[in-house]
């Protein structure tokens, strides 16, 4: 009789491995579940070597050789986009709730697919499941592709028989994230722009019209006021060292980048990036919204509550985020209630508090996250609209400033001359 490995997480959400000698794969699942324990993967025992063979592309003829060199060459492969993989998975929602058995299904979107690094993980997901492998299971071989929010929403919804279910939750999900994340893109695409301009500008003044403004000043004899000595010395840090300019720029950015890959370098930037004035707000309504969306859309897929926790703290894409949510994980774990450590965490605003509280007591609380989410979504695009009106004149009012004390500091010699000459009443008695 075969032999399953197993890795399942108790009441607790403590992780347990051990093995069964059952028939099939089904019937580990099952037995898993009899003792109370939610499986996470079943595996044969001597099933290593067909897991070469499924990844391993049919060899023969210029296809397979250009399969194998898209598979083993890295840069080749490239990623599949967020937007990619929502069409995909609400198309193969669409096939299994129509009925479509879902490897035939995979088979139908693998011929359309244009895309060709997800067309190529498709006929792996195809063969997998040909080799008796459950579709979570094969999902969970591509992590690069389809993360642990995905691969356990698909798990969840084979154990409970509703996989379209799921798909559909799964592609609205991916959908709503990718409108907010194109909403805030389109917000700054504007000041992004007017910085870019600006940045053009500025180094076409210092490098180009102020050194002329130089040697004109060079054949005058009056003392140059302090300002203008100020602005040609940067001009001639630009103009002359150029190369030491962008390299120390190049070297604080790699020092930023570093000291981001810290823990608390990281959590630091976070925590600035929820205070930041006029992005903050924006900010910290993404990472609410997210936050609630994914634990509503996990817990309603049948997750439970301890693995769902766990998962939204490692895609919360925060830190301070992140850490709220392990403090809710060990509070769930020891028996108590999710309201008292998002309470404490002072991220949550009291009105999330609170509809968190209602839905937990009623026992609605997927419901009530989501629609929290829902709520928080419209925050967004008003938030994001606010941000984009203030931030468009305070960037106007910036550029003007730098720009007009450029020019100031260029006239500054010329009026302080024209003043001279005044005061002596003419060019033959200044000198």
């Amino acid at each position: 009789m075969p032999k399953f490995n197993y890795v399942a997480l108790d009441a607790h959400g403590n992780e347990t491995k051990g093995s069964l000698e059952v028939a099939t794969q089904n019937e580990a699942i099952g037995r898993v579940k009899e003792m109370n324990l939610f499986p996470t993967k079943i595996t044969e025992a001597e099933k290593a070597p067909e897991k070469s063979r499924v990844k391993k592309p049919k060899a023969g003829g210029r296809k397979g050789a250009a399969l194998q060199m898209q598979i083993n060459i890295p840069f080749l492969s490239g990623r599949v986009k967020q937007k990619v993989l929502t069409a995909f998975t609400r198309q193969l929602a669409t096939l299994v709730d129509a009925g479509l058995p879902l490897l035939r299904g995979l088979r139908v979107l693998e011929r359309q697919e244009r895309n060709a690094a997800l067309r190529s993980i498709l006929g792996e997901l195809a063969l997998a499941i040909e080799g008796g492998s459950t579709f979570s299971e094969a999902l969970a071989q591509h992590p690069k592709t389809f993360n642990r929010l995905y691969v356990n929403m698909v798990k969840a919804g084979e154990l409970g028989g509703v996989l379209e279910v799921v798909l559909k939750r799964l592609a609205e999900f991916s959908e709503k994230a990718q409108k907010i994340k194109g909403k805030v893109k389109s917000a700054l695409f504007y000041p992004v722009a007017v910085l870019i301009v600006a940045t053009g500008i500025l180094t076409l003044l210092m490098t180009f019209v102020v050194p002329r403004f130089k040697d004109v000043f060079a054949g005058m004899n009056i003392e140059m006021p302090g300002f203008t000595l100020y602005v040609l010395a940067i001009s001639d840090a630009i103009r002359l060292h150029i190369v030491k300019t962008l390299g120390g720029v190049a070297v604080v950015w790699v020092l930023f980048l570093l000291f981001l890959k810290t823990k608390i370098g990281r959590l630091l930037w976070d925590k600035f990036k929820l205070k930041m004035p006029a992005v903050g707000p924006v900010i910290s309504k993404v990472a609410i919204s997210r936050f609630c969306r994914t634990l509503g859309t996990l817990v309603s897929s049948g997750v439970p509550i301890l693995q769902a926790l766990t998962i939204v703290k490692e895609t919360a894409g925060n830190v301070v985020i992140s850490n709220a949510v392990a403090k809710v994980h060990e509070s769930v774990k020891e028996g108590e209630t999710i309201t008292a450590p998002l309470e404490s965490a002072r991220v949550f605003p009291p009105m999330v508090v609170s509809m968190v509280d209602v839905g937990e007591q009623t026992g609605a609380l997927p419901e009530m996250l989501l629609r929290i989410a829902d709520n928080y979504d419209e925050d967004v695009d008003n938030a994001v609209a606010a941000m984009t009106s203030l931030l468009e004149p305070i960037m106007i009012v910036a550029l003007a400033l730098i720009v007009g004390s450029i020019v100031i500091a260029m006239f500054l010699p010329l009026i302080k001359m024209i003043t001279t000459l005044s005061s002596g009443g003419g060019p033959g008695e200044a000198e």
